[in-house]
């Protein structure tokens, strides 16, 4: 089943619900919103953290991209993706291997803890509460999901910017714990293609691991499994680090 592209609005707004950070936007729920405005996979840049529950202006570029704005700031455009990764695994992930995952070190005090997707403040029912561990013998950071039905779209399928959301989170955890970082790490790019979006109660898997990275930018990449182990979708991202308080050890 192909991406469920919404009508495009001429504004968009992110309910406090959906934060990464207290104050901003999930990264991955946040750019989901805004692929919507693509009709096939995207690429969203996130050029400042997106606010709550604020009126976003959409403004359509002559090329079929769109621009997100607050007032005259941007804070987000997407474009068209024809490069998206592949709808590929990195191997069979078992739930065996899931539960004997080594816990991320970012769960012993995590940076975000009432973020949309893997904060472990949220409620069941409320967040996503996905926490990827490293499993055993291999590269490759995994977590169990089965949506529920506080975050079911029409027909009962979860909508697409949630399925960005779950793919959102693993990438940096990946990304952080491979480069063995002690310094927060936000999204500032990410692209996704989706086949199917799961539907509530399916036993789901999201599966992450690192790439390359230079300086300040660190690459992920991730993907959503169903319940045979078949690829729903997968992205690749650009974390960035974020600089150490001043006087921080």
């Amino acid at each position: 089943m192909a991406q469920e592209v919404q009508p495009a609005a001429l504004a968009l707004k992110i309910p406090a619900r959906f934060c990464g950070p207290a104050d901003s936007g999930n990264g991955g729920y946040s750019g989901g919103r805004v692929a919507a405005y693509i009709d096939g996979p995207a690429t969203v840049t996130l050029h400042r953290p997106p606010p709550l529950e604020v009126t976003l202006a959409v403004d359509r570029d002559v090329d079929g991209g769109v621009r997100v704005r607050d007032g005259t700031a941007l804070v987000a455009e997407a474009q068209l993706a024809p490069d998206a990764p592949p709808l590929q695994s990195p191997g069979p992930v078992s739930p065996a291997e899931i539960r004997s995952a080594r816990p991320a070190r970012y769960f012993q005090e995590p940076v975000f803890p009432c973020c949309f997707v893997c904060g472990p403040a949220r409620a069941a029912g409320d967040g996503l509460r996905i926490f990827p561990g490293q499993l055993p013998g291999r590269d490759l950071w995994a977590a169990s999901w089965t949506p529920e039905p506080s975050v079911a779209g029409a027909g009962g399928r979860v909508p697409a910017e949630i399925v960005w959301a779950a793919l959102d989170c693993p990438g940096g955890i990946a990304a952080a714990e491979a480069a063995a970082l002690d310094t927060p790490i936000v999204l500032g790019r990410m692209t996704a293609r989706l086949a199917e979006r799961p539907e509530t109660g399916w036993p789901c898997a999201v599966v992450a691991w690192p790439g390359a990275r230079t300086g300040r930018k660190h690459i992920a990449f991730s993907a959503l499994l169903g319940p045979g182990g078949e690829v729903l979708a997968a992205a690749r991202a650009v974390w960035l680090t974020l600089p150490s308080p001043a006087g921080a050890s």
